[in-house]
């Protein structure tokens, strides 16, 4: 496995979402990070509703831009940036008591670094790609924003809190290497085919062919596929 194809893992919904779950539990339980935990269950949901919309658009009906090369949003950079920038926002919190939007730039790298791996393992434009980072940091951004700009220093906190960073390492490391594949790019396919009535999905070629070309519909999943959207 290359070095792209590791780090395109760390934007899988299967790995953030948990992480994502975790935080979520720790701002509920106080009482003025409630508002942000709320948002973030909001901005998470929204998300998901939007490059779900925008992927299920192209594979079943075909509506893209050519011009860009786009098919809909990249799910790994969404994920990336609405879930690593908060998580390391609050992981700030939690360490120093405050620096949440430097937590929320080391979190922003690690999303770019993660929708790049997307173009360089082939799965998405750039267009793709980028438009998955903006929606995802657009929403973050509101989440941080709710963030208390200080927490209290409670020494009980700042323990169990403080291990979070390595928590974290590890959880993603585990999950790079052990994870199984991603099935929700398969999922949005069926998705989308029942929608349509379509038996194929749309493909990137149908994007890029002459207006109301007909083209030969590729079988799915065709043989060899990674599940990398």
């Amino acid at each position: 496995m290359t070095l792209w194809l590791l780090i395109t893992r760390l934007g899988e919904a299967q790995i953030l979402l948990p992480a994502a779950g975790l935080a979520l539990l720790l701002l509920a339980q106080r009482e003025d990070s409630r508002a942000a935990a709320l948002r973030w269950a909001l901005a998470l949901g929204l998300g998901t509703l939007v490059t779900t919309v925008s992927k299920v658009a192209f594979l079943g009906f075909g509506w893209g831009i050519a011009a860009l090369d786009f098919t809909g949003f990249s799910g790994h950079s969404m994920y990336a940036a609405s879930v690593d920038i908060p998580l390391l926002a609050t992981c700030a919190l939690a360490l120093f008591g405050r620096g949440r939007w430097g937590g929320a730039l080391a979190g922003a790298a690690l999303a770019a670094l993660i929708a790049v791996s997307r173009v360089e393992v082939g799965a998405h434009s750039v267009s793709e790609a980028i438009a998955g980072f903006v929606l995802g940091g657009s929403l973050a951004a509101w989440v941080v924003a709710a963030l208390p700009t200080r927490w209290p220093a409670q020494a009980a906190l700042r323990t169990a809190v403080g291990l979070a960073p390595l928590g974290l390492t590890l959880w993603l490391a585990a999950g790079v290497a052990w994870a199984p594949p991603p099935v929700t790019h398969s999922l949005v396919v069926r998705l989308s085919l029942a929608l349509s009535g379509r038996e194929h999905p749309y493909t990137r070629a149908h994007l890029h062919a002459m207006p109301r070309a007909r083209l030969p519909v590729r079988s799915w999943p065709p043989a060899g596929d990674t599940d990398l959207a």
